[in-house]
């Protein structure tokens, strides 16, 4: 999720621990619970900290190792060991519960967007993204705030307000999780243009009626479209070039973190007077006709390269950013 719902996810679960007596009790209970839970609902996000070394090794490393189960169990213990010192008189083991909560919560909801994490490091490095739930979802961020402004309000107790709104959730989730499985089976009779053996993957979107649709075709050819309201529309189709410059691309680093991230890569070239321009796309994220997420190497005509860049641009400012006028 974005910064301001895991933000919200820490107010709202350090309301929730007000259930807990020996936290609701305490003179200093709720402050130091809302300190530790919202300091859980945003730690494994510290990782973007990396964008100060590179932007390879951001995309390379972001909800990696930093959403993985020894870092959940890391996360948890310095958050505690921090407000547990700040805050000697309350019972360690309530604060490493609501903490150890908040941290999960983090992991788990950025489970259900299309980017995903690493969370079953070490077991596995594979990226796991659910697709149900988008990166901001206005119902959850707004939940939190109708919630959250009756907590300070005095209109409700937490008691009542938190155990609600997370009930609420849940079956949120639940619903947006079995309209997901459920239009996942019919997506493929739905669609008079694909071809036997065609895979298809829905994307959501901040609607709860539109879902972006990806479709791999056998011979590795994209469809890019939507599925709005029963109905499914193509926007565009990618088909993949194949030359050497795309081989010799993936020796790149920036390219590297590209791929290690993206289910959905699409390389193109484009031929150059100085050489070769290497575009390389992620199919999930289209806006306004263009592709934002992209890793570019600029390569001479002996394949070496000469430029580059990863991350989210659109065309016009990455051309800028590359100077590709200079050659």
């Amino acid at each position: 999720m974005d910064t301001g719902t895991h933000f919200v996810f820490g107010l709202g679960l350090g309301g929730l621990a007000m259930t807990d007596p020996v936290i609701a009790s305490h003179a200093y209970g709720p402050i130091a619970i809302l300190i530790g839970t919202v300091a859980g609902s945003n730690a494994p996000d510290l990782d973007g900290l990396l964008r100060f070394k590179s932007n390879a090794d951001y995309i390379k490393n972001h909800r990696g190792l930093s959403h993985s189960f020894p870092a959940i169990a890391g996360w948890t213990a310095l958050i505690t060991a921090a407000v547990s010192l700040a805050f000697r008189s309350i019972p360690w083991w309530h604060i490493v519960f609501w903490v150890l909560v908040a941290v999960v919560v983090h992991v788990l909801t950025d489970l259900f967007n299309s980017y995903g994490t690493q969370a079953y490091r070490p077991v596995s490095k594979q990226w796991v993204a659910w697709n149900i739930i988008h990166i901001f979802d206005p119902f959850i961020f707004s939940a939190h705030l109708f919630a959250i402004l009756l907590w300070i309000s005095g209109i409700a107790v937490p008691q009542v307000i938190f155990p609600v709104l997370y009930a609420l959730l849940g079956i949120y989730y639940g619903w947006r999780t079995l309209v997901h499985r459920s239009l996942s089976k019919k997506i493929a009779r739905q669609d008079t243009e694909g071809q036997p053996g065609d895979r298809y993957t829905l994307l959501p979107t901040v609607s709860l009626y539109r879902w972006n649709l990806v479709r791999i075709s056998t011979d590795c050819t994209y469809g890019i479209g939507e599925w709005n309201h029963g109905k499914i529309k193509w926007h565009d189709v990618l088909k993949c070039d194949e030359h050497p410059a795309i081989d010799a691309s993936k020796q790149h680093a920036d390219v590297q973190a590209f791929l290690s991230v993206t289910p959905f890569p699409c390389g193109h070239v484009k031929p150059r007077t100085w050489g070769y321009e290497v575009r390389w796309v992620d199919v999930r994220y289209r806006y306004r006709k263009q592709y934002p997420f992209v890793a570019v190497v600029l390569m001479d005509m002996n394949l070496h390269p000469l430029q580059s860049y990863v991350g989210w641009l659109s065309d016009e400012r990455l051309e800028k950013r590359l100077r590709m006028n200079t050659y």
